[in-house]
């Protein structure tokens, strides 16, 4: 099957251009790692047993050497795919003349030990059902452990199971379809024939070759199984009922709620970028990045967003993982961590694996985590702001924190920085990174007041003047009448559209109407989709629109009472998504193909701030 868009992109000499396209892919999860599944039923990346761990099945970056699950009809099947009972199961219906069958795709969540113990057991389950007729499916389960670079020592174990063991990594394989190893003996391979009213489970368990050893049975029994899919789906149902929100694309809202959801590790709350590692913003160029950690700022983003839609818990546990990740102090804090708080993350590529479609390297780790960006200190002050105005207020050790954050932002906001996206060539006065010094001076004032706290007000107050003169005299173009991307450039940044949700200045203000409209003029494709910027960054290559920018443009018009226009550009941004309701980090306006790291939660907490503003001003 292919999706709406055709299954065809420029790839780099020599690759292999049968590779699924990114908008082919649709994930599932279980709050500690993430698979991708293909249109052609292939499970091509998962990293176990977390979402930074190396991956196991990796062919979403190298089609020969990555490894791959496949499960699938040997002929020319129809697949229509769909999400599960409002969960991230993964249906797919296979049509093939007059037979059907159902595959059904999930990551069990749960999977701690009787006494709620976090372990690194992971459980995937593949379920097929013959619906109509008889369809023959081919099976092939081929990992390659540590990005390509170990294949898997097979062995059958007692009782029948098969144990797939390299390194410091283990699967156990259980199944009701027959396996057989390949020619090679590094992977299992089965093609049988399914009938009307059959269901065959496959059960994969993520285990330490240790732990193999003592002990290779599993929990395979069919009605166990079925057990545990049903408590999945139960789980998903349960949290389903905290999200709150009813208004425009009401259910998107909640399946980007969900996608956020299943971004989240829930032994510490960390939210990752997106699942994947070195999906390429521009195909062949190198700008491929590793995104699964835990921003600041996508966290602060997530907290503040999903809050507004009933999702509380989910948000207190972003906000208590950066701070327990920054050690409470202001000098240590990164711009992004690990998702146990880990703050090494040296940025290396790795030569094992080709890239998808061959734009390589693939990274992994990110440099961006050395850098100074000025705009943190800002979010983590906002964070605690909202929490305060849920009734959350900060506690002694915390308010010394945020002193030094506040203090911070007080002593640096005239030093140039890295910016809101990361900025890889020389540091900037960037227009938006000052203003989040501002916010932060003016919560950490209103926080004081409010909370009673001893601060050095005069400071504060006196720093804030000069952080709002400053941008108003260096930060504005005088003959446009808008804000700019620095003081040193004169050029447009869709990241100048988050200024008013800090209450730097009005939504309607003359100024952010007018960089609205700036932004539309500069930053537009032909097609509708906003850049973040247009000029050259330091790095090859021509990357696409950045899918939350035109969401956030969105929202701003529809706090500007343009809700036409609001709508216009929202239902453009909202058919970059693919069959399954799922964001990519960018989107090529010229092949209309996804590009960079999937699924990315900037663009779906972007989609959900945009439903909010439409809701609220349609309200007004």
């Amino acid at each position: 099957m292919t999706t709406a868009r055709e299954n065809s992109i420029e790839t780099p000499a020599g690759q292999n251009e049968e590779q699924p396209l990114i908008q082919d892919y649709g994930v599932i999860a279980d709050f500690r790692s993430a698979a991708l599944i293909s249109d052609r039923g292939s499970i091509d990346w998962l990293c176990l047993p977390r979402f930074d761990s190396a991956s196991v099945f990796g062919a979403l970056l190298d089609r020969e050497r990555g490894g791959t699950f496949e499960l699938a009809p040997t002929g020319e099947a129809e697949a229509i795919r769909s999400y599960a009972d409002g969960s991230l199961a993964l249906v797919t219906e296979w049509n093939d003349g007059g037979s059907r069958a159902r595959v059904t795709d999930l990551l069990l969540t749960g999977t701690d030990d009787e006494q709620g113990v976090e372990n690194d057991r992971r459980r995937l389950v593949r379920i097929v059902e013959g619906i109509r007729g008889q369809i023959e499916f081919r099976l092939r389960i081929a990992p390659r452990f540590d990005y390509g670079r170990l294949r898997p020592w097979l062995r059958q174990e007692e009782g029948g199971n098969w144990s797939m063991i390299a390194g410091d990594n283990g699967l156990i394989v259980s199944s009701e379809v027959p396996l057989e190893p390949s020619d090679e003996r590094d992977c299992l391979v089965s093609q049988f024939t399914l009938s009307a009213g059959e269901r065959l489970r496959t059960l994969i368990e993520y285990r330490r070759p240790s732990e193999i050893d003592r002990n290779p049975s599993v929990d395979d029994a069919p009605e166990r199984i079925d057990h545990a899919v049903e408590t999945c789906l139960a789980d998903w149902a349960e949290w389903n009922e905290s999200i709150t929100y009813d208004g425009p694309d009401t259910e998107g809202v909640a399946h980007s709620a969900r996608v956020l959801k299943a971004l989240t590790y829930r032994p510490t709350g960390a939210m990752v970028a997106a699942v994947t590692t070195s999906l390429p913003e521009a195909l062949g160029e190198g700008r491929n990045w590793d995104y699964r950690y835990s921003w600041i700022r996508d966290s602060s983003f997530a907290s503040r967003t999903l809050s507004k839609v009933g999702a509380v818990a989910e948000s207190d546990a972003f906000a208590r993982f950066l701070e327990r990740s920054a050690a409470g102090r202001a000098e240590d804090m990164q711009i992004l961590y690990g998702i146990g708080g880990e703050r090494r993350m040296v940025e290396t590529e790795i030569d094992s694996l080709d890239g998808y479609r061959g734009s390589s390297p693939v990274r992994i780790g990110n440099g961006a985590s050395d850098q100074l960006q000025l705009d943190a200190a800002g979010e983590l002050v906002n964070l605690s702001w909202r929490r305060h105005l849920r009734g959350g207020s900060p506690d002694d050790d915390h308010w010394r924190f945020l002193l030094s954050l506040i203090e911070m932002a007080a002593e640096r906001w005239n030093e140039p920085d890295r910016g809101f996206w990361e900025w890889r060539g020389e540091p900037e006065h960037f227009v938006h990174s000052k203003v989040l010094c501002w916010s932060a001076l003016d919560r950490g004032l209103a926080l004081a007041e409010q909370c009673m706290r001893k601060a050095p007000v005069s400071k504060w107050k006196k720093a804030r003047a000069e952080v709002r003169e400053a941008i108003e005299d260096q930060g504005i173009d005088q003959d446009r009448g808008c804000f700019r991307q620095s003081f040193e450039h004169g050029g447009l940044d869709a990241a100048l559209l988050l200024i008013p949700a800090v209450d730097f200045i009005a939504w309607d203000d003359p100024v952010m109407l007018a960089t609205t409209e700036a932004v539309e003029e500069d930053l537009c494709a032909p097609d509708g989709l906003i850049y973040r910027y247009r000029r050259d960054d330091g790095l090859e290559g021509d990357e696409g629109t950045f899918v939350a920018c035109s969401f956030w443009l969105a929202e701003c018009l529809a706090r500007q009472g343009q809700g036409t226009r609001a709508q216009v550009v929202f239902d453009r941004a909202m058919s970059t998504a693919n069959d399954l309701g799922l964001f990519s980090e960018q989107f090529d306006p010229e092949r209309q193909v996804m590009l960079g790291n999937f699924p990315q939660g900037l663009s779906h907490l972007a989609h959900i701030a945009a439903c909010i503003a439409m809701a609220e001003a349609a309200s007004t």
